[in-house]
């Protein structure tokens, strides 16, 4: 029982490690901010009051909305929305970027 192990085989290391010198951050890039438009007396911009709408208890399928835009006043029924525009039930794109106010209708 006294037989010896084999060795272990290691490689010999002739040159400067830097493995984690060389890693390209993306957060070190100069970010840059959204625009905030803050509208009315509740200091709410368009996105937080979109979310607002959406996360209400008043929306099931479709809510029935005042939309303040550049072009004018609107009432329409948005049933959702992706990036960059509001879906009417009218199959309407509105885009969130022309957007002053928005508010439930009552």
């Amino acid at each position: 029982m006294d037989k010896k192990l084999p060795g272990i085989f290691a490689n010999k290391i002739d040159k400067p490690l830097g493995n984690n010198e060389k890693v390209a951050y993306g957060t070190k890039e100069k970010q840059v901010e959204k625009e905030d438009r803050s509208v009315g007396i509740t200091g709410k911009n368009i996105n937080q009051k979109i979310r607002d709408i959406f996360a209400s208890p008043r929306y099931v399928y479709k809510a029935d909305v005042k939309i303040v835009t550049k072009n004018g006043t609107f009432k329409k029924k948005i049933i959702g929305q992706n990036n960059i525009h509001l879906i009417t039930i009218d199959n309407e794109l509105l885009p969130i970027s022309d957007i002053v106010d928005i508010a439930f209708i009552d």
